[in-house]
């Protein structure tokens, strides 16, 4: 039994629930066609119990789940923890951290949109050192300097030998906010340009001059699974990231980024004006 389920661990309990519901059973019901006690299913569904791989395909059976694609990724999430590099800062940083970072790790792409800031995994030290600084409450220096690593150290999976596609709309705002000075800016931005030239990398700037659009005054971080169904959504809140993952809010956001990508400068044009961004600083 596990005291302390990962974000992972807790989203497979999470998708097996989902599977019983739309068999309409009950967790009594499960139990009985399982062969298990209710407790067993109600644990398995918290992430507090583990399945195997083959477990997990016989409960899809039961609960008549013939889509093959999902049931496999299922399984593939059934492995007990194992020590990615998030681990060594368990006893540092808030559990949600390290669960984004697991999600990110076995993401199959990001769609990431914000307005007043440049995404966390096109950030520079400086710069990210400079978000953290205003933290509240005041976080102490070496806290900062855990939570830069940590956001540094996350970046990995856009330079990894099969990098992870990124897509970012970013507002025209994020570009000009000048956290931590104007040289700081400048250093942000044309490493942002930098990236925004990787294959594997889109960035497009949502202008002024667009207005209003959708989906504005959020920052939405969308990771992608390997199937629909488990794709998961980040929304950076003050008090640490929510992770939400219902078809209904998945749909939502997903339009939600459709629209905002329909209000941005074609991937060129967002360059150029990133470019005249840094001539005016």
């Amino acid at each position: 039994m596990r005291s302390t389920p990962t974000g992972r661990q807790v989203r497979l309990g999470a998708e097996l629930r989902k599977l019983r519901e739309r068999a309409g059973l009950s967790s009594t019901q499960a139990a009985q066609l399982l062969g298990v006690k209710q407790n067993q299913v109600s644990n398995m569904e918290a992430g507090r119990h583990g399945v195997s791989p083959d477990r997990l395909r016989s409960i899809a059976c039961a609960y008549d789940c013939s889509d093959k694609a999902l049931i496999e990724a299922l399984a593939a999430m059934t492995p007990d923890r194992k020590r990615g590099w998030w681990e060594e800062y368990r006893e540092i940083l808030p559990a949600a951290l390290l669960d984004m970072a697991e999600v990110e790790h076995h993401a199959t792409g990001f769609r990431t949109a914000v307005t007043v800031h440049i995404p966390g995994l096109f950030q520079t030290t400086d710069y990210a050192r400079e978000i953290f600084r205003q933290d509240v409450p005041e976080m102490s220096p070496p806290d900062i300097e855990h939570r830069v690593s940590f956001r540094i150290k996350r970046q990995a999976v856009l330079y990894q030998d099969s990098p992870t596609p990124h897509q970012a709309i970013i507002h025209e705002a994020a570009l000009r906010m000048k956290f931590g000075g104007s040289s700081v800016t400048r250093a942000q931005l044309q490493h942002l340009l930098g990236m925004s030239e990787r294959e594997h990398i889109t960035v497009q700037v949502i202008p002024f001059d667009a207005g209003t659009f959708p989906g504005s005054g959020q920052s939405i971080y969308f990771c992608a699974g390997p199937v629909p169904q488990l794709d998961t959504i980040n929304l950076d809140q003050s008090h640490g990231p929510v992770f939400l993952d219902s078809e209904a809010q998945l749909d939502k956001y997903r339009i939600l980024l459709n629209r905002m990508e329909a209000c941005a400068l074609s991937p060129s044009e967002s360059r150029d004006l990133i470019h005249k961004v840094v001539q005016d600083l």
